[in-house]
């Protein structure tokens, strides 16, 4: 995940600042001299770094703050404001007309970055919001590129408008845009052409599209993994096509983060969308505030509860608490919930978005794969079993073995397990009535 080495750096530095009663001048320098290595191992852009260092150092070695009886959650809550303002401050959404008139949004950026596939997901978005996005394939170079976003939009659910591969991307968008008035879309998101790396041609390509067509945003789409490179990039599309935002894909692998902290500071332009797993549901709105929080340690619940409210019905939720409080849950509402958690991006992510989580956890090993074997083993059950879990008797048991290619004694660990989980969750069923059921939500402990 993006940012665990700094998070953690972070974290260990801020403690040793908390054991302090009072704080010294030297203290603070001497914390913040950390702090700014820190970020320069995350790739942060030098300028960026020094300029945050000297905004933090200024406001954190004033008398309030020395004077202050938690001098040391001070330095951290000051450290937080900077790192909130670094990103941006504010949450920022692409600017959309009103539904009766066509928004066109250009995305661009270099081969690799993800471009193709974050258009789709861009378009199921602004589908979700009640809009009616047309897909539009511009990039006429690279071979199946248009087969990639038929197939994308397909499963999103968006039409794309392809003529094929040998008309100019100036005429396709043009056509696009004629048959998009003429059809009732209100968005048309041109999915145009990359290269390996930046050059005259792509950029005068896209000049030739802006100049052609009225474009509303033009959005710049760049690697999270390839770090002061995507800040570089982002510097060289905004003054050639002068871009309106950012979405940073790939913020859910080794990413540094110190693309996502510099951008912003560097070319003015902010990051609105961030790439979080290969699934075409995978891209979440950027909030610098919430980030802020993720790096420091103090969680993103906010985040997590949106996740939650995407995955679980309000309705459904209800009915698994009364279950569980009169003991009937069962292991067909054991395997929904944890095909609930899947689609919350997992335990991992899950974990890494709850307060004081991602330190406490880093060590610990989430084994997918043991999903994955539950899941055989449950769906391995008749339906009568799955509704009755005291049938279980050793002729059943070997045959769900046999049925999910696990041992009977895996199979006996889950009996026990779920006899537990039953008993636990029982014991906090006052917690999953009435307007605890949201917060119950969280409580299955998979």
């Amino acid at each position: 995940m993006a940012f665990e080495s700094l998070s953690d750096k972070l974290q260990n530095i801020f403690k040793s600042l908390r054991g302090k009663g009072r704080l010294t001048e030297a203290d603070v320098k001497a914390a913040l001299k950390e702090v700014k290595m820190a970020l320069l191992e995350a790739d942060v852009n030098f300028r960026v770094v020094k300029q945050f260092i000297g905004s933090v150092q200024e406001r954190a070695v004033g008398q309030d703050v020395m004077n202050s009886l938690t001098p040391g959650q001070m330095v951290i809550k000051i450290v937080n404001e900077e790192l909130v303002s670094l990103m941006g401050s504010e949450t920022t959404e692409i600017q959309l007309k009103n539904s009766n008139d066509v928004t066109v949004i250009l995305m661009a950026g270099l081969q690799g970055a993800g471009k193709t596939t974050t258009s789709a997901k861009l378009a199921g978005k602004l589908l979700q919001k009640g809009r009616k996005p047309l897909l539009v394939a511009c990039d006429v170079y690279r071979p199946a590129a248009i087969k990639q976003l038929q197939v994308n939009g397909e499963k999103q659910g968006v039409p794309v408008f392809a003529i094929g591969e040998n008309h100019s991307p100036v005429n396709i968008a043009k056509a696009a845009l004629t048959h998009a008035k003429s059809s009732g879309y209100n968005v048309v998101i041109l999915d145009t052409a990359g290269r390996l790396h930046i050059d005259n041609d792509m950029m005068q390509e896209l000049k030739d599209i802006k100049q052609a067509i009225d474009v509303d945003q033009s959005i710049l789409v760049v690697d999270a993994m390839t770090g002061q490179d995507a800040v570089n990039v982002a510097k060289t599309f905004n003054e050639e096509i002068d871009i309106d935002g950012v979405i940073l894909t790939k913020l859910d692998g080794d990413a540094r983060g110190g693309a996502a902290l510099s951008i912003r500071a560097v070319i003015g332009k902010p990051i609105i969308y961030v790439g979080m797993g290969e699934k075409l549901s995978d891209l979440e709105q950027f909030y610098p505030d919430r980030m802020a929080s993720r790096i420091l340690g103090m969680g993103d619940v906010l985040s997590l509860i949106e996740k939650a409210e995407a995955q679980i019905d309000e309705e459904r939720a209800k009915e698994l608490s009364q279950k569980i409080k009169k003991a009937e849950f069962d292991y067909d509402d054991f395997l929904e919930s944890m095909n609930q958690i899947k689609g919350m991006g997992g335990i991992g992510d899950i974990l890494s978005m709850m307060p004081g989580m991602g330190s406490q956890f880093k060590d610990v090993q989430v084994d997918e794969n043991q999903m994955k074997r539950t899941e055989a083993m449950i769906l391995s059950m008749t339906p009568e079993e799955r509704a009755n879990p005291n049938i279980m008797n050793p002729s059943r048991k070997k045959r769900i073995a046999e049925g999910s290619g696990v041992t009977v004694a895996q199979v006996n660990q889950l009996a026990k397990s779920f006899s537990q989980m039953k008993k636990v969750m029982k014991q906090f069923s006052g917690q999953l009535s009435g307007k605890g059921a949201k917060r119950g939500r969280f409580k299955f402990p998979f």
